[in-house]
């Protein structure tokens, strides 16, 4: 079986090549030149729309008020739904910026590594 994130890679952008084939202008092709004014545009409405989908996951999580008793329910499918959406339109830009599985890993773990390293700075 393949790698789970090389998977959610290839899924959206099998997706995007679908929806661009059915919708003209749903995305730009790709890779897009991050030089180019278009392109930039193009990458900041799909982050906006990213920000929104977090935003409506977060309206899910009803009871974080401490001056409130809730009786909400929380549903997690519900939440994790609009988590997911956010993080489709999160992978469309990485499919647009050219960035692969094996990319987005290799500078994933440097990051980790610097923020673990951060932390051993810290006197508890």
């Amino acid at each position: 079986m393949a790698d789970r994130l090389e998977k959610i890679f290839n899924l959206r952008g099998s997706f995007m090549k679908l929806i661009s084939e059915k919708v003209s202008g749903a995305y730009p092709e790709w890779p897009v030149n991050l030089q180019d004014k278009r392109s930039q545009k193009a990458l900041r409405e799909i982050t906006f729309r990213s920000v929104e989908e977090l935003f409506e996951a977060l309206l899910h999580l009803k009871n974080w008020k401490d001056h409130r008793a809730s009786k909400d329910q929380f549903d997690r499918e519900e939440y994790l739904e609009e988590m997911i959406d956010a993080f489709n339109y999160f992978l469309a830009i990485l499919v647009l910026t050219g960035v692969d599985a094996d990319e987005f890993f290799e500078a994933y773990n440097r990051k980790h590594e610097i923020i673990v390293d951060r932390l051993s700075e810290i006197k508890s």
